[in-house]
């Protein structure tokens, strides 16, 4: 009888992932999971890159929320997955917080996970319900002078460059305000819109449908200039808060020790899924987001440095997981 190896059997996936047609019969299902619950702007990407994902590779893919501890939850599901080329991680700008954010991680992610493809990005934007007092994020600096951590405002969690943004907006603006916390921005969003929070800081990508609908009110863009969908809409820059930029991003990560080839055919097939016209216009003009579909290496050198920048002032704010 003929062993089968670990090597061999990744072998054979990889052939098996490289034609369609057989891994369609065969019924092989891919999973990409996203750390966060539905509703949220990585969902959205996830699910939007699916369908194209599901056409190139021949495989079903689903998408799998696992919320919970900052993105950790689901993070370590994929970092202790069989690196088979069926198991992918889809995550958010928080990931990079992981390290600061827990005091035991349950794994090492600049060493337990292989970085795939930075997908790309959105500036954060704070918006209120429209019946709240606020105009402009002047507006609530006052308010918050006035009556101290009256104010209050959600994000799609503790460690989040949303989060963190506020922190710095709070110090350099001399208020103090209270944060929210949820476990994704679905659930920020519903919220902000009932009027729960008095504000709430997402990505553009999550904000901009619930501002085009009018049910939120943008107050505050955190990009280097206004977005075309939000032109009355200040900078942080030019609302007297310079060197503020925060932008919120979305990454593919596989299993340690994934294959090249895998790694190769799936960057590959969301590069195409993600340019394709449609899904472009959803990222780019819906959601106001910069594609920048990276390599593999690309996304390596980009998380190492967000690692450092963001850290550091996780710690320095003894921010804890939610």
């Amino acid at each position: 009888m003929t062993s089968i190896t670990r090597r061999t059997g990744l072998g054979a996936m990889a052939a098996l992932l490289a034609t369609p047609h057989i891994a369609r019969a065969q019924g092989q299902t891919m999973r990409i999971v996203v750390p966060f619950g539905p509703g949220g702007s990585t969902d959205a990407v996830a699910r939007l890159a699916a369908a194209g994902l599901t056409e190139r590779l021949g495989a079903t893919v689903v998408v799998e929320n696992r919320s919970g501890a900052a993105g950790s939850i689901g993070a370590d599901i994929v970092a202790k997955a069989r690196p088979d080329g069926l198991t992918w991680l889809l995550t958010f700008d928080s990931h990079s917080t992981i390290p600061a954010l827990l005091r035991n991680p349950p794994f090492d992610v600049l060493t337990d996970l292989d970085p795939v493809m930075l997908i790309g990005g959105s500036p954060y934007a704070v918006a209120c319900k429209p019946d709240k007092p606020y105009r402009t994020i002047a507006d609530v600096v006052a308010a918050a002078k006035a009556r101290p951590d009256a104010v209050s405002y959600g994000s799609t969690g503790n460690g989040t460059l949303g989060h963190l943004s506020m922190i710095r907006l709070a110090e350099r603006a001399g208020i103090r305000i209270t944060h929210v916390p949820y476990r994704s921005g679905g659930l920020a969003v519903n919220d902000a819109v009932a009027g729960h929070v008095d504000m709430m800081i997402g990505s553009a990508a999550l904000m901009l449908p619930h501002i085009s609908g009018g049910s939120l009110r943008p107050l505050l863009q955190f990009g280097p200039q206004r977005l075309s969908k939000l032109p009355e809409t200040q900078t942080a820059a030019e609302a007297g808060f310079p060197n503020m930029e925060a932008e919120a991003w979305w990454a593919v990560f596989a299993p340690k020790g994934t294959p090249a080839e895998m790694i190769t055919r799936m960057n590959t097939a969301l590069r195409e899924a993600l340019s394709e016209e449609r899904a472009k216009t959803v990222m780019t003009e819906t959601q106001q987001a910069r594609l920048i579909l990276s390599s593999p290496a690309e996304l390596g050198t980009f998380f190492k440095g967000q690692v450092e920048t963001w850290g550091g002032l996780v710690r320095a704010a003894n921010i804890q997981p939610d």
